[in-house]
């Protein structure tokens, strides 16, 4: 199971207890009444997994593995803590949440969590209530927020005033070390910090390694998101006729994410016919017409905030295929398909890359920008590069037991009609690897 840090996957273990449905609790631990705080699954989603025996995860365990991940990597460092403001690790730190789209782009909390595992949130004004169930939180303060929109020109005032109360928290907990990570912060905030002599160093780093390996809890997770995924995708795949536009397909994606517990969708990136090539357009009032290709990219944050990110593309109405278009997905899923064959842990980045399947030369203009990508509470650490971009863009690392990835392709070439999406999301085992993903490739353009 788990040791050091590492996942191993035990296939039997995907069955829920039934004592975890009884009394006041929910399957994964959460308090089972409908007036509760903490956001999560629907009873939809937890009668959809146990129908397909999926096992959720137990909250209490995973916040206490993501915590511990944290704490070693500060330690790893010498480092007194991490100060956190992207909403993500901040979800990853705490397992809380509060308006987590509009804290992307006005940064009105912070956590902090020393070396020795000491969590304090700076949550949104009045908010304390929030993370009220959560005992690994020990402290919960405000006055985290300034930026100007919310300062205005009393932004400096803020921001010193929070430095100060961050010098005091490092002194508390770290000592005379004065060493801190930090992820993302406004400039008077850092200006404020370096001006108290703070040494601080690249909070991204930590948490982007933290965050990387998963264990049974976080993979259960996202087992359950995947698979509330996929049902979603099959209603998008039925609802994909003659006559309806891109927005009314993607529209179903979200709504059915939002039954299930799941959160918010990162882009929107579904296509249709010719606007499938060149790629990342996103959907719009285009209908979409018979024997055309649709193609989208899920990027869907779903139950328990885990990514799902899963890519295909489907043929529109009941109509024979073309030739091209038969062609462009199966040069798709071959590409696939051989690059997670080949996945195994101790390889490394680069090795990831010279193992990988070329793309035809017609398609490597338009190429995606990576040959594969870690996932979790989004796309995460590490990116994996093509051959062409190795030298610009690639760095080292290490496939290890319990990271997930997205491996994906973008087949299309320049000034070509239409293009094909496909992507699936992996986990890397002790021996090799496992798909995830599950959601059918298309029959009717694979076969001969």
């Amino acid at each position: 199971m788990e040791s050091a840090g590492v996942f191993s996957t035990v296939g039997s273990n995907r069955k829920i207890d039934p004592s975890r449905r009884r009394g006041q609790f929910k399957p994964d631990g959460s308090l089972n009444d409908n007036d509760r705080v903490e956001i999560g699954p629907t009873e939809l989603a937890f009668a959809e997994w146990q129908a397909r025996g999926l096992t959720p995860p137990t909250l209490s365990r995973m916040r206490e593995y993501r915590l511990q991940r944290i704490v070693g990597e500060l330690q790893k460092r010498d480092l007194a803590g991490v100060l956190l403001f992207d909403p993500l690790n901040i979800r990853y730190a705490t397992d809380t949440t509060n308006m987590q789209l509009w804290i992307t782009h006005n940064h009105a909390r912070a956590c902090f969590v020393s070396a020795a595992g000491h969590v304090i949130l700076w949550d949104f004004h009045n908010c304390e209530h929030l993370s009220a169930h959560l005992p690994l939180v020990k402290e919960v303060r405000g006055g985290a927020a300034f930026f100007y929109f919310e300062t205005g020109n009393r932004t400096e005032e803020h921001a010193a005033k929070f430095a100060a109360e961050v010098q005091s928290v490092l002194r508390e907990h770290g000592g005379n070390n004065r060493r801190l990570a930090i992820d993302k912060i406004e400039m008077a905030g850092f200006t404020q910090l370096q001006r108290l002599g703070i040494e601080m160093s690249d909070g991204q780093e930590v948490m982007e390694l933290a965050r990387a390996i998963k264990n049974e809890d976080e993979v259960n997770a996202m087992r359950c998101a995947i698979a509330s995924t996929e049902i979603a995708m099959a209603q998008m795949q039925q609802a994909s006729v003659p006559g309806v536009t891109e927005n009314d397909i993607w529209s179903i994606l979200h709504a059915e994410n939002i039954r299930r517990g799941g959160e918010w969708i990162e882009c929107r990136i579904l296509s249709s016919g010719p606007r499938t090539n060149p790629w990342f357009q996103e959907c719009g009032p285009r209908v979409v017409q018979a024997g055309e290709l649709l193609a989208f990219d899920s990027d869907l944050i779903g139950p328990y905030g885990i990514c799902a990110d899963i890519s295909r593309t489907w043929l529109i109405g009941d109509h024979a295929p073309t030739a091209e278009q038969k062609h462009l997905y199966r040069v798709a899923h071959e590409h696939i398909q051989h690059n997670m064959s080949i996945l195994k842990p101790g390889m490394s980045f680069r090795e990831v890359t010279e193992a990988g399947l070329l793309l035809p030369e017609p398609y490597r203009a338009q190429r995606y920008g990576v040959m594969m990508h870690g996932v979790g509470l989004c796309d995460e650490y590490p990116c994996i590069r093509y051959p062409e971009d190795l030298e610009g863009h690639g760095y080292d690392g290490v496939l290890e037991p319990g990271m997930t990835l997205c491996v994906e392709a973008y087949v299309g070439a320049v000034g070509g009609r239409e293009g094909v999406k496909l992507e699936d999301q992996v986990l890397i085992t002790d021996t090799g690897v496992e798909n995830l993903t599950s959601y059918p490739f298309e029959a009717v353009l694979l076969a001969d």
